[in-house]
Parts: C-alpha cells; structure tokens; sequence
C-alpha cells in the first residue's frame, strides 16, 4: 500500500521524517536566498547597463561635438575608429574607416612624418606635434596633429590617438592674436602718451612760474638797455654835431651817461643768464614729450629731481617745505624723458596726499652704492591704507574722486622703472606719510648692461 502524498518523503534507513523535512527547508531557503542574489544581480547589472549607456551616449556626444579631426590607430596605422570630424574630413563613413591604414588617406608627403609617430609609439616615446594632410573629398586638408601612444591595461603601447586641427583655424587665429597684441601694444602706447599730456596739461601752471622768473628778467633788462640806448643815442647826437666840451660834459652829467656804461655788462649779462634759463626749461619740456622710445643718454638725476619738484610743487602748493637730501650729481643712463615722468608723478602724488594735511613736507633723498642708485620720495600725508598698499601700481586703480586722476600715473611709472633695469616699491614710513622707494642702475652698469645686450 502506498504512503499519503501530504506526508513528507523519506529514505528509509537514512533519514527520519523530522531530518528530511528540516532538509527540505534548508533547500527552499538556499533557493531563495539565490533567487533574491539573482534578483539583486539583475538590478546592479541592469544599473551598470544603464550607466554603460549613459557614459557612451556622452562619450558620442562629445565626439561628435568636437571640431578637431581624432583618429584612433593601432601600432601598425591602422584605424580603429574616428570621430564625426574626420568622418568629413576624409570623405568616408566610420564603418568604411575602420581597419584600414591610415596612410591610404594621406598625401605621399605625410607618409614619412606618420611613420615618425608610429616608430614613437613602438618605442613607448611620449606625445609629439607634426603636421599632415588628409586626402579630403574636395582636395588636400591640412591639420596640426598632437599625438598620444595609447597603452592597455597592463601598460603596453597598443597604437596611437591622434588629434588634429585645421590649420586654416590656427593661421587664422594667429593672425588674430598677433592683430590683437599690436593693437594693444599700440594701446598702451596710446595710454602712456596720454597720461603724459595729462601730466603736461596738470604742470602747466608750475611751468609758467618757472618761466615767469627769467622772462620778466629779461623783460625788465631789455627796458632799462633801451633807455641805456636813447642816453648814449642822444649823447653821440651831440659829439657829431661838434658840441663844444663844456656842453658835452653837461649832457655827459645830465644823461648819466658813466652810469649807463658801468651797468651795460651786468644788464647784458642778466638778460643772457635769463634767456639760458628758457631754452633749458623748453630743453627740459622737449626732453620730457619726447616719443624716441630707445634714445638713451647720461644725465644727471639729482638735476631731473630738482627740476620735477620746480615743475610740480611750487606753483601748485606754495607752503610746501621741500628737503633735498641729494648729491651734487647723480649719473644715471636712459630715456631723461620717461625717468622725468616718473619722478613727476610721484612728487604730483605727494602733493596730491598732502592736500588736507597741516604739515606739508616733500623729503627727496638719493644715494649712490654698488653700482645702484636709490631715491626715495617721502610725504607728510595720510599714508597708504594696508587693504590697497598691494594694488597702488594696478593700471586704472586710483583712490582720487572721479576726474582727479586716471589711475595710470603709478602704474605707468612702474613699467618705465622695470625698463630701465630698475624697481618701484611703495610702503608706510614709520613716522607717518607714504614712502616711495626707485631703484635704478648707476650710469657706468647700466652702459655696460647696454653693451654686453648688445653683443
């Protein structure tokens, strides 16, 4: 008779019921512990899958977006694939590409310069730049290649990727940067000029004052020449007519004709210290306008310094106390111009600083030492704040109100400074007021600097 179907299975001999059912949970359990890994496989693999398809859609995207040709080859140049790009370039699908030399698709002329690459690759050389042309459907299609070996997983050189763009692009972007770094090397000459003629039209008033002294001395000398002349006219007159010597000895007395002798030398004398005056003022005006960017000659610093504060100071601020702290001469070799410009806006900044200041004091110092030349230009103003003591040499960064400056005056001063072979510094003086530091070569190292550039 057989067993009920309800009751569990067992071996007779080998199991009792109890084991074999105990056996049978173990199995289901095994079976869905299985089954729940398999389920959990599928979800990761199928999110892996999804990720794949993500990372190659981009992978396409970008591809396809790019402009440069890319061509992957193995060792031997053959393609593997390429981009939509060269797909044009060449003429050809992707799928009529693939497995086919490259050279097929060069100009004979290329053949030896890929050669080059493919020998780098073999010998696990790094990435080089040639240039090559592709055989395009409209004619020969030059690119600028950069070229990559391509390595597997464990490290071996496996062929090359190569990047090329057009080389119509690069001449003409090129020609581009090359017109936009004249135009604005032109600008910055533009800038400079015109920070010199603002300069110019802000020392006019110092100019006139310096001017004024010579002229007025010259004018004064020239009226008393002319009555020195209509005495000396009118006494002549008299001898020629043969006056007797008792009327020419009173109109000798009347006249003053001895005295109009005695001061004709100091009068001629004063009019032509007052005329050299003005031609080395418009010297020094012509010097300072001047646009030769490589005349270069020795001159006297001490001189220009002197000078820079004459211009700028006396007729603008007429209680300033100047102390010069400087030797008798101070050769230096360069643009006397562009150093006088400098020297100009640092003692127009002072100026400007001390403006609402009580105690207006302009200290120059100078020194000669080790072949360097130091010159320091001290104010009695509210010195320079910590947050902007780094910007003060930014082109276009000024603290004045709008109109006041342009904000190239330091910056200006500070690339003709680094032209000369010298450094512009600014900082606080411990006692109160900014202190600008120029340092620049001594006349005898800057020549020799020139002579051995030169060579």
């Amino acid at each position: 008779m057989n067993a009920p179907l309800s009751q569990p299975f067992s071996l007779p001999g080998l199991l009792s019921d109890a084991d074999a059912e105990s056996a049978w949970i173990d199995v289901i359990q095994k079976m869905d512990e299985t089954y729940a890994n398999l389920v959990s496989q599928q979800v990761e693999l199928e999110r892996k899958n999804a990720e794949l398809e993500e990372a190659q859609a981009f992978i396409a995207s970008v591809l396809g977006s790019m402009t440069d040709v890319l061509i992957a080859c193995d060792r031997n140049g053959r393609i593997e694939q390429s981009n939509p790009a060269a797909e044009r370039a060449l003429g050809h699908p992707s799928r009529d590409l693939a497995g086919r030399p490259l050279p097929d698709f060069l100009d004979p002329g290329s053949h030896a310069a890929f050669a080059r690459l493919c020998a780098a690759a073999l010998q696990r050389e790094g990435g080089s730049d040639v240039e090559l042309s592709l055989r395009g459907p409209t004619g020969p299609f030059p690119v600028s290649v950069n070229s990559t070996v391509r390595y597997d997983q464990r490290g071996h050189a496996i062929g090359l990727v190569l990047v090329g763009r057009p080389i119509g692009e690069l001449r003409r972007a090129y020609r581009d940067l090359a017109a936009a770094h004249e135009g604005l090397k032109q600008t910055q000459q533009q800038l400079v000029h015109s920070e010199k003629m603002a300069s110019l039209g802000r020392l006019v008033a110092g100019v006139a004052h310096e001017l004024n002294n010579p002229i007025s001395f010259v004018y004064g000398n020239a009226h008393a020449l002319r009555r020195y002349v209509d005495r000396l006219t009118a006494y002549l007159d008299k001898v020629h007519e043969g006056a007797s010597p008792e009327d020419l000895a009173a109109l000798r007395r009347d006249l003053r004709i001895d005295r109009a002798r005695s001061d004709l030398p100091a009068t001629l004398d004063g009019m032509l210290e007052g005329t050299e005056r003005v031609r080395d003022i418009v010297a020094e005006l012509r010097r300072f306008s001047s646009e030769q960017k490589h005349a270069s000659e020795r001159f006297d610093a001490a001189a220009l310094l002197r000078s820079a504060v004459n211009w700028v100071a006396k007729a603008q601020t007429p209680d300033l106390a100047v102390v010069f702290d400087l030797p008798d001469t101070l050769d230096i070799a360069g643009h006397p111009g562009h150093l006088h410009q400098v020297a100009m806006n640092l003692v127009q900044n002072a100026v400007d600083a001390m403006a609402a200041a009580r105690a207006k004091r302009l200290e120059l110092h100078a020194r000669q030492q080790d072949g360097t030349v130091t010159i320091t230009v001290r104010d009695t103003g509210h010195g320079i704040p910590d947050e902007i003591l780094g910007r003060v040499f930014d082109p276009f960064f000024t603290t004045k109100p709008v109109g006041k400056g342009t904000g190239l005056g330091l910056s200006i001063s500070y690339q003709l400074v680094k032209d000369h072979g010298g450094t512009l510094t600014a900082a606080n003086h411990p006692d109160g007021g900014a202190l600008f530091t120029l340092t620049l070569p001594a006349a005898g190292r800057s020549e020799a600097a020139a002579k051995d550039s030169s060579r």
